[in-house]
């Protein structure tokens, strides 16, 4: 059964250490060396991680000499954010719809508010 691309990029996204990567990649190219130093693991686990976000279409890898650059490729997250998109205007409209209520909901309080009389406060006693 094939897996469509925006599974296998939330999929890519679910660990932190990948998002770490994918942030620090949204900066410019880096080496896996680069990518690796700010976490507390080997460099093994690092190209484990890295792996799973070459196979997800996330970032390329490429080859200079020696060095193995990292660097990102945008277009599987365009097509998330796209998704989750909809989701924000979903989210915006309730929201909205719940503004219009309780602005009803305090106009009609006010209202009701309005048409019952003041407590009455105790007058002073005059002195004798």
């Amino acid at each position: 059964m094939p897996v469509d691309q925006l599974s296998v990029t939330f999929a890519a996204l679910c660990d932190p250490t990948r998002r770490a990567i994918i942030a620090r990649l949204a900066g410019g190219e880096r080496t896996v060396t680069e990518l690796a130093e700010p976490h507390d693991m080997s460099l093994p686990a690092i190209s484990k991680h890295l792996r799973v976000l070459e196979q997800s279409g996330l970032i390329e890898r490429g080859r200079d000499a020696q060095r193995r650059p990292c660097r990102l490729k945008a277009a599987p997250l365009k097509e998330a954010v796209d998704w989750l998109e909809e989701y924000r205007r979903f989210w915006e409209q309730s929201f909205d719809r719940l503004a219009v209520y309780l602005d009803e909901l305090q106009a009609s309080q006010r209202a009701a508010d309005g048409k019952k009389r003041p407590p009455r406060t105790p007058s002073p006693k005059k002195a004798p």
